[in-house]
């Protein structure tokens, strides 16, 4: 875990996905097994619609010795991760060309009805040892600890981006990516999952946030006040602040906002790793954390004036204004 090592956080480096889709293919995977896969069932251009929306097709295999059964059935879910229409279901198809009838653009849509549904998360670990030769060292492990607490719910899941992070660790529908896992923070997060809880050490990201500052934002959030629901706290908007690789994001932790002023620098650390050469990782920061509180229908930086005639979050209207 050398990014771990030079001090590289991975919050706010998560991979953007909305929806899925899981195609069991058992068996070794060569780097571009998942483009194989998808070029022998859907034609040209036919996912170009739905990946453009958010649609995240990935290769799943159950942990252990892989070995492919020619005759066996394959199972494939689909699901969204967007807050508010969190789903997941589970098809069985004796040959993968079954799925061109497969209507992938609702399921990029977040439209369910395509299967049987799933109740409870899914435990995807990247093994994707032909892409980089860390995800299959540093996640297999992962994926076998998790087979063994959570037999159903574990899958090897193919390249899902960030490999310098390995062990990787998604959890679906939930839409959350954890990176620089050992095999007991591993069954952490799952154990955690199983309740609706987040664990926001080692958490790259929310997969449906609009951007990696919005990621690290709600992060920070949670680490700072201890917010550990699934649905906790979502980041409600973003603009930009005094820097070019300056965002204040607002969030909404429960019932209150968070303005949180988040910068990218540049990282000044770097290394040699076996997995991908040099690895120099993406470096933000919070700059500052400030309360909003309420009046009336807007909402006021704690300490900033409220103008008069506005009622407070008590329904009391400030006749001459004051301090919020």
């Amino acid at each position: 875990m050398l990014t771990r090592q030079l001090g590289g956080n991975p919050a706010g480096t998560a991979t953007l996905m909305t929806s899925w889709l899981l195609i069991e293919q058992p068996g070794p995977w060569p780097a571009d097994a998942l483009e194989q896969t998808l070029a022998s069932v859907f034609g040209p251009g036919r996912l170009d619609g739905p990946r453009a929306a958010g649609l995240r097709p990935l290769l799943i295999r159950r942990p252990g010795r892989h070995q492919r059964d020619p005759d066996a059935p394959h199972t494939v879910f689909v699901g969204s991760g967007v807050p508010g229409n969190r789903w997941l279901e589970k098809i069985e198809v004796a040959d993968l060309a079954d799925l061109a009838s497969l209507d992938v653009a609702a399921v990029a849509a977040g439209v369910p009805g395509h299967g049987e549904r799933v109740d409870g998360p899914l435990f995807l670990v990247c093994t994707h040892g032909t892409k980089d030769v860390c995800c299959a060292v540093l996640g297999r492990p992962l994926a076998g600890v998790l087979g063994q607490n959570h037999p159903g719910r574990a899958w090897e899941v193919s390249h899902v981006g960030g490999d310098r992070w390995a062990g990787n660790l998604l959890v679906v529908p939930d839409g959350f990516l954890h990176g620089q896992l050992d095999p007991g923070e591993a069954a952490l997060v799952a154990k955690s999952a199983l309740v609706g809880q987040v664990v926001a050490e080692q958490l790259r990201g929310r997969t449906s946030a609009p951007s990696p500052w919005a990621q690290f934002a709600e992060i920070a959030v949670r680490k700072s006040f201890g917010l550990r629901g699934v649905d906790s706290v979502l980041a409600v908007d973003e603009r930009p602040g005094e820097g070019d690789e300056v965002r204040v994001v607002t969030v909404q932790g429960l019932d209150n906002l968070y303005e949180v002023t988040v910068a990218r620098t540049v990282a000044t650390a770097s290394g040699a790793s076996r997995c991908s050469g040099v690895i120099t990782p993406p470096a933000y920061t919070t700059r500052s954390i400030e309360a909003l509180v309420r009046a009336g229908e807007r909402w006021f930086r704690v300490g900033s004036t409220v103008p008069s005639g506005i009622p407070d979050r008590t329904g009391r209207a400030s006749l001459t204004g004051g301090r919020a």
